[in-house]
């Protein structure tokens, strides 16, 4: 008789072969490996375990390993991994269309294209929105993120690591000015600023790109990458209005902020903004590779057949995925838990920052938290040692923790909707040892 033995490899070995096989310019946050995963805890191989704030940059709205979800996934599985759309169609692709046309914003016709990242849904936003107007020049706003392939770098804003040395970028693309209450002038009204911002980003198209040249302006409602900078409602709604103005078609990148992150399906609703198109991705499959556009029927039906696209665009099992985040969802009262676990976070955030003078402004729409980290609140001066070092200590000590910020100095909070309780305690228990330790 044969017997078949099978060497466990550790995680120093598993460590060693990523740092030989695998770029550098692949950041690691976490140098632990992975083993099993439920709701908003992770376990690694050598049996460590994490509370999720991370949410795998935001995918995990639903958590890790909805019963739901791998039951989907696996029954896809089990009949056809992969036809691909343009050769032949299949019933998960034209289901998620029809539901992401129902529940985006708008009450019009619509129509919705599916692809695989993030950054290829923006970049066919622009696609659809260029084919449509017959216009080149896209915009997009400062403290932006959108994506890392080359049209996507250029709308970003983040020099160093996203842009530097990778260029030269796609031209006709602007960043226009939005606003950041919280580094506004001193002495200034908060209205008074927001006027001052709206007046910039009109004067933007004249002293920078005419509005007849600029197909689509492309706005994320919370700045993800940015900090979580929330903009006015006002500011929102003006941006809309002069797209409207001059036939320039306004794309919501709601691709962080969507499917209950902001404690709405999407955030665009709490601005009461409609917009033109929305690109989505992220939490829409629970952790697949999938992303869409969805929006105003004339704009998506422009391009001619075979001109939108993909190889796996749309994978069938990707599909079965985010039909049944849309269910649980809905089931689940996520969205009614996203403003509840919200505002835990920020309750203790507040109780933080009044132990200690570097917690700044502690901004949230839902369950899309952050906090700036200040050198003191007098100056706002950003304190990126301290955020690094409060980061570091929560990912050695059972906490998956993100930073953001155009200077790094923002701790965000993306953990999953469905996080427990006790899960959620025993995050925010590690977090307030984390500023402690640095206080």
């Amino acid at each position: 008789m044969n017997i078949m033995t099978t060497s466990l490899i550790t995680s120093t070995e598993l460590q060693n072969k990523r740092e030989k096989f695998i770029p550098r310019g692949v950041s690691n946050g976490n140098l632990n490996i992975a083993h099993k995963a439920s709701g908003a805890t992770v376990k690694d191989i050598d049996g460590n375990e994490w509370i999720d704030f991370a949410g795998a940059i935001g995918t995990l709205n639903v958590g890790h390993s909805h019963p739901k979800v791998t039951e989907a996934v696996n029954h896809q599985t089990e009949k056809f991994l992969h036809t691909g759309f343009n050769v032949l169609m299949y019933k998960g692709y034209i289901e998620l269309a029809e539901k992401l046309c129902e529940i985006t914003p708008g009450n019009f016709d619509k129509q919705a294209l599916l692809l695989n990242s993030g950054a290829e849904a923006v970049e066919n936003a622009v696609k659809v929105s260029r084919r449509y107007t017959n216009r080149q020049a896209v915009v997009s706003f400062t403290r932006g993120f959108h994506g890392r392939t080359n049209m996507t770098m250029g709308m970003t804003s983040k020099v160093k690591p996203y842009k530097f040395g990778f260029g030269p970028f796609t031209p006709e693309v602007y960043q226009a000015p939005y606003p950041y209450t919280y580094h506004k002038q001193e002495g200034m009204s908060e209205e008074a600023y927001i006027d001052q911002v709206i007046e910039e980003f009109k004067d933007f198209f004249i002293s920078t790109v005419a509005p007849e040249n600029v197909a689509c302006v492309v706005m994320e409602p919370v700045q993800g990458e940015g900090g979580f900078v929330i903009p006015p409602k006002k500011f929102v709604q003006a941006v809309s209005a002069f797209c409207k103005e001059h036939g320039i078609v306004f794309v919501a990148d709601e691709i962080q902020t969507g499917f209950g992150r902001t404690g709405t399906l999407f955030a665009m609703e709490q601005f009461d903004v409609v917009p033109d198109l929305v690109t989505v991705s992220k939490s829409l499959a629970a952790g697949l590779p999938l992303s869409g556009v969805v929006g105003k029927k004339e704009i998506m039906d422009a391009a001619n057949p075979g001109e939108l696209g993909g190889t796996y665009a749309g994978s069938p099992v990707a599909c079965a995925a985010a039909l049944a985040v849309i269910d649980i969802i809905e089931e689940e009262n996520l969205l009614q838990k996203s403003e509840i676990k919200g505002k835990k976070i920020e309750t203790k955030l507040h109780d933080l920052a009044g132990k200690y003078a570097f917690v700044g402004e502690i901004r949230r729409l839902g369950s899309m938290v952050a906090v700036e980290i200040v050198q003191d609140r007098i100056s706002k001066k950003p304190d990126k040692v301290k955020t690094g070092g409060i980061i570091k200590y929560a990912n050695e000590n059972g906490l998956l923790l993100l930073s953001a910020g155009i200077k790094s100095n923002v701790v965000r909070f993306l953990a999953p909707l469905v996080i427990t309780d006790e899960e959620l305690e025993k995050g925010l228990a590690i977090l307030e040892n984390a500023f402690a330790n640095f206080s």
